[in-house]
């Protein structure tokens, strides 16, 4: 019996999950939590073999998880199941440590077989997904990021957090950083993306999150 937990800050959301997990012969789930910091602790103390993970958390970005579950608990695989764009969070889960990626959309369809996957050593992506990495690694794609694809991961993080409208020393004490630290990030952002003033930055920070950072 393969052991899962269930890591989303939606209780309805695990609870579907759930059933869908414990109705395929084989897998159970043996935990769940609504945040970071529970999943972390869960994960440690079940130690199961597969732990699910939103990327939106209360207390911390899921692919954040994803790196401490792997540095901590390497014996645990990791599953990205989330709303979020997968062209834009797809590659970054998998470089976070994470061995698959499942738009929730998609969950009742693909997740038993991503599952199943990633339980046997193997990566999950979607058609999609797996062609854009392959033209990146034969050099068939552009050879420099640029715009959004440029950006690391703690960078996309305050943007989205600009977006929902934190206040930069609110943006500095979720993750646990300097304000300085996050004015630092603000203009690297402005650079990456081409924006000039601050304004426009929140403006389009607004519109992504409107548009593309769903949860």
């Amino acid at each position: 019996m393969k052991r899962v937990v269930l890591i989303d800050d939606h209780p309805i959301m695990r609870h579907g999950l759930a059933q869908l997990v414990r109705a395929e012969v084989g897998l159970d789930v043996c935990g769940e939590a609504g945040s970071a910091r529970e999943g972390l602790e869960v994960v440690g103390r079940l130690k199961p073999d597969l732990a699910i993970i939103d990327l939106t958390l209360p207390d911390k970005n899921g692919l954040e998880l994803v790196k401490d579950i792997r540095a901590m608990h390497p014996t645990t695989q990791c599953l990205v199941l989330s709303m979020h764009d997968e062209a834009l969070y797809g590659e970054r889960s998998l470089r976070a440590g994470a061995r698959g990626y499942v738009m929730k959309e998609e969950a009742a369809d693909h997740l038993i077989n991503a599952i199943q996957k990633v339980l046997s050593g193997n990566l999950y992506v979607s058609e999609t997904l797996n062609a854009r990495m392959l033209e990146q690694v034969t050099g068939s794609s552009r050879n420099r990021t640029t715009g959004m694809d440029s950006l690391t991961d703690r960078e996309l993080e305050i943007l989205a957090l600009i977006g929902k409208g934190v206040a930069t020393k609110n943006i500095a004490i979720q993750l646990s950083i300097s304000a300085r630290t996050v004015e630092a990030h603000r203009a690297h952002i402005k650079e990456k993306l081409g924006i000039t003033d601050g304004s426009a930055l929140v403006r389009y920070a607004v519109q992504w999150v409107e548009t593309h950072a769903k949860v």
